[in-house]
């Protein structure tokens, strides 16, 4: 049993490194914890970096421990290991795989979208990584059960090919750049099914709002809706600049000799240019709006309302709550 050191004083492990009440706080926080390198990160060295983490919040680091490694701890801790139950979180879920994962299926959504059968399968493909992304970074306070998963998988898989199938079928007649852009029309309307199916239990029961010193005031569904809208709006942001310009790009490079003698390569390019768009928008879509939202007291339901009100008076502007991922 080796010896214990204390932690430095007035060091607080959770602490943010930056302040997150500004965009750019938040960008710098989200490139941290986003970063695909860590997904390379053996699994030992995950759960040292865990170990770590646990001690110093407890005051206790091992001796000689300097502020850089329990903050390099805290950045594997945050992308492996889930904020509310602290368990490891598979890998395809975590955040720094988004750049790895959501390249390669975006580059083969744009490169294939000629075809109905290449849509059907690469849009499936992307609400699947989606249902594991979602289903991987849930609010652990509302559970979902296993059903509930299956009909926002398949609800959102349904309104992501009726959209690319269908647009497929109207864009013939279309301008060419149009028909590259149905991919994006298809992912930003299965987000907007998919999410909010994923995250339904806040918006039945609410999430719990709390005050500025995290006391527990109760449940509001309403802040749940402004949470799950404020993550849709971060997913589809996520999405668009790769999905919106990269067509344009790759439309215009097309019409080169050289290109067109390539064409073999043309997927792999994509893949390649998606993966230059998301490492700077996974965190940029994260960093968007505040992890933890807040929602005026006049905003809230009724009956919490006055509840909040007979107890603190007007001490409570505003209720806080964590938005999720």
């Amino acid at each position: 049993h080796s010896k214990m050191a204390t932690v430095p004083l007035g060091f607080n492990i959770d602490t943010p490194r930056w302040d997150q009440s500004t965009f750019v706080g938040r960008l710098k926080h989200f490139l941290n914890i986003t970063d695909p390198r860590t997904v390379l990160v053996p699994e030992e060295e995950l759960d040292r970096a865990k170990a770590l983490v646990e001690g110093c919040r407890v005051g206790l680091v091992p001796p000689g421990s300097s502020q850089e490694q329990l903050l390099y701890a805290k950045k594997l801790y945050d992308s492996a290991f889930h904020p509310d139950s602290g368990e490891k979180m598979n890998l395809i879920g975590r955040m720094s795989f988004q750049v790895p994962g959501g390249m390669a299926i975006t580059g083969c959504m744009l490169q294939f979208y000629r075809t109905v059968p290449a849509v059907v399968f690469w849009q499936w493909v992307n609400q699947s990584f989606n249902a594991i992304v979602n289903y991987t970074n849930r609010n652990a306070a509302s559970p979902i059960s296993l059903r509930q998963i299956g009909v926002a998988y398949v609800t959102a898989t349904g309104a992501a090919l009726a959209t690319a199938v269908g647009l497929n079928l109207y864009t013939k007649r279309a301008p060419p750049l149009l028909a590259r852009w149905v991919p994006f029309a298809a992912v930003a309307a299965a987000n907007c099914v998919n999410i909010p199916m994923m995250r339904q239990q806040e918006i039945i029961n609410g999430i719990t709002v709390t005050d500025g010193d995290n006391n527990e005031l109760g449940c509001s569904r309403r802040a749940a809706v402004k949470g799950i809208a404020q993550v849709v709006v971060s997913r589809i942001t996520m999405a668009a600049p790769g999905m919106i310009i990269l067509p344009i790009i790759m439309e215009q490079l097309e019409k080169f000799a050289f290109m067109q003698r390539i064409q073999v390569l043309h997927g792999p390019l994509q893949v390649l240019l998606c993966g230059g768009f998301l490492l700077f928008m996974v965190p940029a879509a994260c960093a968007l709006f505040p992890q933890r939202c807040s929602l005026a007291l006049a905003d809230l339901e009724v009956e919490l309302r006055d509840s909040i009100v007979a107890k603190h008076g007007d001490k409570v502007p505003y209720v806080y709550f964590n938005k999720g991922l």
